[in-house]
């Protein structure tokens, strides 16, 4: 899993668009980063650019990270399964 954290002031209103059922949208890209931040985060949030603004080479806005979390339940499974193996070598 990947926990993200969006900041909304920094997203450009021009970029929000509605869909034909009313609500309002917004196209998002998540990345890797290449080294991992102050706090852990090992991705980026950016708002998706348009072909014409790619093609421009236009800046991306960056609006927020994420790092990734792994549940404490896979670390458990692991453990309990090498512990049962350990349990047959018992000599009673």
């Amino acid at each position: 899993m990947i926990q993200l954290s969006i900041n909304l002031s920094k997203i450009p209103k021009e970029k929000i668009f509605t869909s034909k059922s009313g609500e309002k949208w917004i196209n998002l890209l998540v990345g890797e980063k290449k080294e991992v931040g102050k706090y852990g985060e090992t991705h980026f949030i950016a708002v998706s650019k348009s072909k014409e603004e790619r093609e421009a080479n236009v800046e991306s806005v960056y609006v927020g990270n994420g790092k990734e979390i792994k549940p404490n339940n896979q670390n458990a499974s692991s453990s309990q399964s090498s512990t049962s193996q350990d349990d047959d070598d018992l000599p009673f």
